[in-house]
């Protein structure tokens, strides 16, 4: 297939990521579990559709390499700032994950290149959402008590891995001195 096509469906899915940030707000807002974690799932599954097209495209465009991350942010800490407010994930520790995207997004937005995600970025993106998809189970579906008790504990690691990739992120490279 084209690649510029491929590129501009990349692009699409990204904005449609994007603009389900406020249904999912107003559903978890309105009481509707079920409708928020089906956005949320169609938002995840997008993010991972997106990152596929634009590897078949042999790459993405650099507007859509800064704005899925952004996207990414918006749908893992609108949930997550519900979820405390809920008083269901402790305050403090949602807003030291926010620190770290605010941080991490600063940084990309002064690189070059947009600075692609790491692979423990990567994978603290899929565990947040596993994580988040868990937590919104709705309570009217089976195994409601333990899959928010697992999507709980899966916070966890998955703020710890955060935490390390921004550590691993901001650490200066070593250069080599040219004389």
């Amino acid at each position: 297939m084209n690649p510029r096509i491929l590129r501009r469906s990349a692009d699409a899915l990204t904005i449609g990521r994007a603009v389900c940030g406020l249904p999912l707000i107003l559903a978890l807002q309105a009481g509707w579990q079920p409708l928020a974690w089906g956005v949320l799932l169609v938002a995840g599954l997008s993010d991972a559709a997106d990152g596929w097209l634009a590897r078949k495209a042999g790459g993405g465009t650099s507007w859509g390499a800064r704005l899925d991350p952004l996207t990414d942010k918006v749908l893992i800490l609108a949930p997550l700032l519900w979820l405390a407010t809920e008083q269901r994930l402790p305050l403090w520790a949602v807003w030291l994950l926010l620190a770290r995207e605010l941080l991490i997004s600063g940084w990309r937005a002064a690189a070059d290149d947009g600075a692609p995600a790491s692979s423990a970025g990567k994978a603290k993106t899929i565990l947040q959402f596993v994580s988040l998809l868990m937590l919104l189970w709705p309570a009217t579906w089976t195994g409601h008590v333990v899959l928010i008790r697992i999507g709980w504990w899966l916070f966890w690691p998955s703020l710890l891995l955060a935490l390390s990739s921004a550590a691993a992120y901001l650490k200066p490279r070593s250069t080599t001195h040219q004389r």
